[in-house]
């Protein structure tokens, strides 16, 4: 039997508070709602996915020596991911916050995430976590890392396969000293406005050739409902993802994406065919109140189906 392919993540694994207005927002007033509380993290939820598209994992993060933390450890239990993540007892663990609208929109998020800052430069050079890094097929970051500790665990790959993800316009900027060396990157259009100073709104070409002009050499860039585009050295090109069934919370469908793109590299797809299961896997989380979808091989494919072929950009 063919091994699994094995990553090392590295990044985010916190608590996620999404609450959800039940009817017209209201700014600056009370407005009902639910509110849920799971374990989140871009990088953890991206990992996620590519275990259940049939990856092995360790993931590295950090903890405080709270109630909260627990939750995060049993979560990273629970996923079949190997736990390399430090704990600071006296600090609080990282959360997030988001609010979203009736229709399941995000309106703001709020980042409670000093930690990840102040520890991660130091905790990147952990004999254990270069110990990882060299067992590892590939590595999988994202922008919750501080820039000092980015531009010190890259180089642990070896030339190994480097993911990231760019998780907001003000962390993906920390991105640029290492963008060069990552193998792809997935973003929103307001993140690659970040990183090359276009609009958001520019033509899909016109990004394309900034993050190219940039350094970086392969990457894909999500537009909400919007095409998605990917380029690598094959060409640049378009997916549009289909119409969900119904939505439930858009929170995480970019981890999603991200996550079952990756899975799709490491098991030798092009990124045109991982892209589209990429996009398959982000259908399955706008369509799930749970942050990270359970989706069975029948859903999967059945998604998969509604994911039209990618378009070659001119």
């Amino acid at each position: 039997m063919t091994r699994a392919p094995y990553i090392l993540a590295v990044g985010g694994a916190h608590i996620d508070r999404r609450g959800q207005v039940s009817g017209a927002y209201v700014p600056a007033a009370s407005n009902p709602g639910t509110m849920r509380e799971d374990v989140g993290g871009g990088v953890f939820n991206a990992l996620r996915t590519t275990v259940r598209r049939g990856a092995s994992a360790s993931l590295a993060s950090l903890r405080g020596g709270d109630a909260a933390a627990e939750t995060v450890a049993r979560a990273i239990r629970e996923a079949g991911i190997e736990d390399l993540s430090a704990v600071f007892l006296d600090r609080t663990t990282p959360s997030y916050t988001a609010i979203l609208d009736a229709e399941g929109e995000l309106v703001v998020g709020f980042a409670d995430m000093g930690l990840y800052d102040l520890a991660f430069p130091k905790q990147v050079r952990r004999a254990k976590l270069r110990e990882a890094a060299g067992a590892a097929d590939a590595l999988l970051l994202d922008a919750n890392l501080p820039e000092a500790a980015l531009e010190r665990l890259v180089p642990s790959a070896g030339g190994k396969p480097v993911f990231a993800i760019a998780i907001s316009p003000a962390k993906a900027v920390r991105l640029k000293p290492i963008v060069d060396r990552l193998t792809l990157l997935f973003m929103n259009r307001r993140e690659a406005a970040a990183l090359t100073g276009l609009n958001k709104e520019a033509p899909a070409a016109d990004i394309v050739a900034g993050l190219r002009a940039a350094g970086l050499k392969d990457g894909v860039v999500s537009a909400g409902s919007g095409p998605m585009i990917g380029y690598d050295a094959q060409g640049a090109f378009t997916v549009m993802p289909p119409e969900p069934r119904h939505v439930a919370d858009v929170t995480g469908a970019g981890d999603a994406l991200a996550g079952a793109t990756v899975a799709g590299l490491l098991f030798g797809q092009s990124l045109r065919q991982a892209l589209r299961e990429g996009v398959a896997a982000a259908l399955l989380a706008i369509e799930s109140p749970l942050a990270v979808p359970a989706f069975t091989a029948a859903d999967f494919a059945a998604a998969l189906a509604l994911v039209p072929k990618p378009q070659e950009m001119a």
